[in-house]
């Protein structure tokens, strides 16, 4: 009997063991958030790369700094995703090189979404649409239509859809290469056009409104090309993507968003 009752102690006394081993081996409640995960994926800085004389969207001011509808906003995602942005001046036609190179981390300066550059880099949603606008001297005699036959010499940026626009009159057989000028940024199309260098400017609408301010030219028709805007980013970088579609997102929302586009006459953009 003694026996009985003592082996009977033994299995209880192992089954406690057991029980005990089991419940100290049961892993702590994950207490990590979805939100501080994705926090703690993105960088704490990011460098945007700009084009410096794209007004409205991108300018620098005479004191340095940076400033434009694309700064303000790139600014605004930032503080509210929590994290820190640099602005980089980059020529345009290296942009997308600066971004595959990792000099930049992401093109945030009015660029359009293309499919030539959707090959080479992942485009956020868009978050503006633009037209071309052709702008002549005053005192032209070119009408629009003399534009678009390829009878003028035209300005534009170097790189930029605006003289993707041109070249397609060009491939067209419109007019011969010879007869498209490209510079290093808008501004100098604009200046050339006053001093006689070419006929007339193509290039994007608000820019070219900024840019003709105060100086004897003026627009004579806008080219219906219905472009979207977007913010290029490295393709393999999907976390950044997801974080300024977000911001995108929180930003259009916002009142925020139209004060912006008011500030900058992008009202009916």
């Amino acid at each position: 009997m003694q026996r009985k009752i003592l082996g009977l102690l033994v299995l209880l006394l192992a089954g406690c063991v057991l029980l005990a081993g089991c419940t100290g081996t049961t892993p702590a409640p994950n207490t990590t958030t979805t939100s501080s995960v994705n926090q703690s994926d993105l960088k704490d800085s990011y460098i945007i790369g700009i084009d410096n004389a794209y007004k409205p969207f991108s300018y620098q001011e005479k004191d340095g700094s940076f400033n434009g509808f694309d700064i303000e906003s790139s600014k605004w995602i930032a503080n509210k995703l929590g994290f820190k942005v640099e602005h980089q001046a980059v020529a345009w036609d290296g942009m997308i090189p600066a971004l595959q190179a990792k000099k930049i981390d992401m093109v945030y300066s009015g660029m359009t979404i293309l499919e030539e550059r959707k090959a080479q880099v992942a485009f956020s949603k868009p978050y503006l649409k633009i037209n071309q606008s052709v702008a002549v001297r005053d005192d032209s005699t070119l009408t629009f239509d003399d534009i678009m036959a390829g009878k003028a010499v035209i300005g534009t940026q170097r790189g930029t859809s605006g003289e993707a626009e041109v070249q397609k009159l060009i491939d067209a057989g419109k007019m011969p290469a010879s007869n498209l000028k490209t510079f290093d940024n808008f501004p100098l199309a604009i200046q050339a056009l006053v001093n006689k260098q070419v006929d007339a400017t193509v290039y994007d609408k608000p820019s070219t409104i900024e840019a003709i301010a105060g100086q004897p030219v003026k627009i004579i028709g806008d080219i219906d090309t219905n472009e979207q805007y977007g913010i290029a980013i490295r393709k393999e970088d999907t976390v950044l993507l997801d974080a300024m579609n977000r911001g995108l997102d929180l930003l259009m929302a916002d009142p925020y968003w139209d004060e912006l586009k008011a500030k900058y006459n992008l009202t009916e953009t």
